[in-house]
C-alpha cells in the first residue's frame, strides 16, 4: 500500500467573492468618473482678475451671455424662470451657484441674477473670472 503523505486536492475557484469584489469595484470606478465629467458650459470671455482663486465645484453655473440671455446646465431661463428653479432645488440655502458672465455684459445684467438667486433663498454665490497673467 503506498502512502501519501501530501494530498492532492482539486483546485476550487471560489466565484461568489469574487463577483462581490468586481461588483464593489464596478461601483467605486462608477462614483469615481462620476466626479470626474466637468459641468459644460458656455464659451465665454470672462473677465480677468489678479486675485483669482479656483473654488469648489459649483453645483450650478448660470452662464450670462452676451445679450442678457441665462443658460443653467443648457437650458435658457429667464429670469423668473431662474428664480423658481433655484428655489424648487431642495435646499436653496446649501446651493452654490457660479456666476459667469461674459465680459460685454451689461453690469446691471449680471446685478439682475445675482437678486434673483438672493431671492431664491442662495447665499452661497461664487463670480467666475480668469487669471490675469
Amino acid at each position: 500500500m503506498e502512502r501519501r503523505y501530501f494530498e492532492q486536492k482539486k483546485g476550487r475557484v471560489e466565484i461568489i467573492p469574487m463577483i462581490d469584489i468586481m461588483l464593489f469595484l464596478l461601483v467605486f470606478f462608477i462614483m469615481i468618473t462620476l466626479q470626474m465629467i466637468p459641468d459644460k458650459g458656455l464659451n465665454l470671455q470672462l473677465p480677468t482678475s489678479s486675485e483669482a482663486q479656483s473654488l469648489p465645484r459649483p453645483h450650478f453655473t448660470i452662464n450670462i451671455e452676451k445679450d442678457g440671455s441665462v443658460n443653467v446646465k443648457g437650458h435658457h431661463y429667464d429670469l423668473d424662470g431662474l428664480q423658481q428653479m433655484l428655489a424648487s432645488d431642495g435646499d436653496p440655502g446649501k446651493t452654490q451657484i457660479t456666476i459667469a458672465a461674459d465680459k460685454g455684459v451689461p453690469f446691471q445684467d449680471f446685478i439682475h441674477v445675482m437678486d434673483r438667486c438672493q431671492k431664491a433663498g442662495v447665499s452661497d454665490i461664487g463670480i467666475a473670472a480668469k487669471t490675469s497673467g
